[in-house]
């Protein structure tokens, strides 16, 4: 089969590879639909890694897909020939203590589709998953919805994690395909009032359409100082989606007392840095986020039943003979893009 892998530094190549087989019972042959680009696909395409996590050439990324399945273990009960799935990319063991306590995102042994020392992606013609991973659809969404329900999970998660008896005034910095996930799921639990900022105006523009009230670009304006004229006693929640040292700062700065920070972007460096004086006198929380916990099936069913729209999302289709070309505009943020997706 054909699969696209990353031999370098900013450098993809087709490559023809062996189909996969299943081999566990509970396995389940996919022929892939759609893949989205997400932000980290971007990292270790451009910097070869995420944090600790190292690619070692030639590797295979990608991990938002949704796919049709082509054949199924004797032990599969839940899924058939023929039918259109949401792939969960994450596999849990279920048995660590962390899955015990209910965070199977942060199982001992989890995993992750497109991740250095855990899997190869799914950018290629063909996957096997586990049965569990695959959430069936059918015609409930399109295979471009579907392979969205990754990102919009992330968002939904992230809203969940932000919100409180106090989280009506919110601010997401950086209006990307996460940050769009964050504001639309954080409308949907109880947001009233949402600023928005990014240095791209027209991600400004669609997030202005899809429910943010206010929106700036710290390029062109001091959102601190625009925001906090807007929201004197200062913001209940901020959902930072850049991974910028400068978007932590500006969301520091306009949290009020009690107010709470989610950490939803991936910084480039390593390390990052608060104001201890501005955290601590203000006693503000602090909230990473890793991927998504127990919210694909919440994710799923609020889009099967349009509470939630997150197709203004998709900017740009590709053909997977063309996911070069994808790439290449996805990272340079060329030509408007918010999320690219590859249809095979």
């Amino acid at each position: 089969m054909k699969a696209l892998a990353l031999t370098g530094l900013k450098k993809l190549e087709f490559m023809e590879v062996p189909q996969p087989q299943i081999k566990n019972d509970t396995d389940v042959l996919l022929k892939i639909a759609a893949v989205g680009i997400c932000g980290s696909d971007i990292h270790y395409y451009e910097d070869g890694k995420v944090g600790t996590q190292v690619v070692i050439y030639p590797y295979r990324i990608g991990h938002e897909c949704s796919a049709i399945v082509q054949q199924v273990g004797k032990a599969v009960k839940n899924v058939k020939v023929g039918d259109k799935i949401v792939v969960e990319p994450a596999v849990s063991c279920h048995k660590c203590d962390q899955c015990k306590m209910g965070r199977e995102n942060t199982c001992r042994k989890l995993q992750f589709l497109g991740t250095p020392g855990q899997g190869d992606g799914c950018l290629c013609e063909y996957l096997v998953m586990p049965e569990e991973a695959c959430l069936v659809i059918n015609d409930k969404l399109t295979l471009i919805q579907a392979a969205l329900c990754e990102p919009f999970t992330i968002g939904l998660y992230s809203a969940k994690q932000g919100q409180g008896a106090y989280s009506e005034k919110i601010a997401i910095l950086g209006s990307g395909p996460i940050g769009l996930s964050c504001m639309t799921a954080a409308k949907l639990l109880g947001a009233k009032k949402i600023y928005m900022t990014d240095k791209i105006n027209e991600r400004l523009a669609v997030a202005k359409k899809h429910g943010a009230d206010w929106t700036g670009n710290p390029d062109e304006s001091d959102i601190v100082k625009q925001i906090s004229e807007l929201e004197p006693l200062g913001i209940d929640v901020v959902y930072e989606c850049a991974g910028q040292q400068s978007t932590i700062d500006e969301g520091i700065k306009l949290l009020r007392p009690g107010g709470k920070i989610v950490l939803v972007g991936i910084p480039r460096d390593n390390r990052i840095a608060v104001s201890i004086d501005q955290t601590r006198r203000k006693e503000i929380t602090i909230v990473n986020i890793r991927r998504q916990n127990r919210s694909t099936e919440d994710a799923i069913k609020l889009l099967i039943d349009k509470k939630a729209n997150i197709d203004f999302m998709v900017t740009h289709k590709f053909t997977f003979k063309d996911a070069i070309k994808a790439f290449e505009i996805a990272a340079g943020y060329k030509d408007g893009v918010i999320k690219a997706m590859i249809e095979f």
